[in-house]
Parts: structure tokens; sequence; C-alpha cells
């Protein structure tokens, strides 16, 4: 029981050095999750289960949507409801991802477009498709999940996913009411914000606002938004 149970860790670590990791290192972060995944019975019986019968050529073609029509670049990704479904497509696209069958790099420019940056949209995706996917096969072995959720682990991790996502909607607000030097700036301060969330780093997180908090007064930026993130934030 303790061998399956430190296998199944080993799973949930490997998600949470992709989750808290850098773009540069997605490639070997990837391969460690499916290592973790194989070197598991419990979870090879997992996603041999929830991975029978799934149709993923149809997933693809429902949940990764990119516009029609010229000068169309960007699309969108999106997870289905069923949690069983969301976990197959996920590690159907890390396969993918790992086999060199799906380009990793433009995967993310195209379906979590940020700014062009790859940081900024590798941010973005793990946010939104890895950690509910760790999260989901956690919860599928209640004994490891309660000692995660014991520890604090969850609200933490969930803390940081809010706020990445408003970090997104602020840069939106920042970049409709200034421009120049002082756009530029916030712009830099926010990418910033959002990749310290991903990588889990909360000591950069909180210096990296203390800065943000000045830069919003001088400038009479201070928003309900700014507001929540700043109360977010003091949650950590």
């Amino acid at each position: 029981m303790r061998e399956q149970y430190d296998k199944i860790q080993r799973f949930i670590d490997a998600c949470d050095e992709l989750l808290n990791g850098k773009y540069m290192d997605a490639d070997r972060r990837i391969a460690d999750i499916l290592k973790a995944i194989a070197a598991s019975r419990a979870l090879t019986d997992l996603f041999s289960a929830v991975t029978d019968k799934f149709d993923y050529p149809a997933a693809k073609r429902a949940y990764l949507k990119f516009p029609a029509g010229r000068g169309a670049a960007h699309g969108a990704a999106y997870l289905p409801s069923d949690r069983g479904e969301l976990i197959a497509f996920v590690f159907c696209l890390l396969v993918e991802f790992d086999g060199g069958k799906l380009s990793f790099n433009e995967f993310l420019l195209r379906y979590f477009y940020e700014d062009g940056s790859y940081t900024a949209s590798f941010a973005l995706f793990v946010q939104r498709m890895i950690r509910p996917f760790r999260d989901i096969v956690s919860e599928c072995f209640p004994e490891l999940h309660r000692t995660l959720s014991q520890r604090g682990y969850y609200k933490v991790e969930e803390l940081l996913g809010e706020l990445a996502e408003r970090f997104t909607v602020e840069r939106a607000n920042v970049a409709a009411r200034v421009s120049g030097e002082d756009g530029a700036a916030g712009e830099l301060m926010l990418g910033e914000l959002t990749a310290a969330a991903g990588r889990g780093d909360v000591t950069e997180l909180k210096a990296l606002l203390c800065g943000y908090r000045y830069f919003l007064r001088a400038l009479g930026l201070e928003s309900e938004e700014s507001r929540h993130i700043f109360e977010l934030a003091a949650k950590l």
C-alpha cells in the first residue's frame, strides 16, 4: 500500500513540477508525468479505464476551437465537463506532445496565446489544463487527496490559479487605460506576476505586488479588480 501511495505521489509531484516550473523545462516535465503514470499500476488502470472507448479525435474537434476565415491566428482550448473525459483528454494531449505528434510550442501560441510570449502562454496552459487534471486524478485516490487537503495544499494552489486568471483581466484593464511607457511598465509587471503565479512562487509574487500597488496609486489606476487581487494575495 505504501509503495502504491508513493507512486501516485510521484505523479502528483511531477504535475506540480510542470505547474511550478519554467516553460523551457516543459518537455522534460511532461515526460516525467507520463513516466510516473507508467510506473504505477493504479494509475495505468485508471487511465486505461478512462481512455477505453474515448474518442480523442472527436474530442479535439469539440474542445480545440480555431476560428475560421482569413487572418484567424488564435483559437481557444476548452475541457470536457465530464471528469473522466477531462483527464482522458489531457492525458492524450500529453502523449501527443511527448511523442512529437503535436507541437507543444504551436499548441501554446494557437490555443493559449498571450501576447506572443511562450512563458505567459505556458502559464495559462498549466493553470487551465494541468491543474484540474492533477486535482481530479488525485481525487480518484481519496486517502492521498485527503492528506493533501489537510495540509492546505489545494487552498494555496486554488488561490494562485484565481490570481493568474485575475492578472489576465487586469492586463486588459490597464492596457485600456494607459499607454506609452506607463502602459509598458504595467504590462511588464503583470506579465511577471502571471508567471510567478504559474510557478507557484509566492515570495516573488508578493514582492512584485508591492511594486504594483505603488504603480497603481501613482497613476490613479486602482479599481475593484485590483482590490480583489490584493485581497486574494493577502490569503497566501
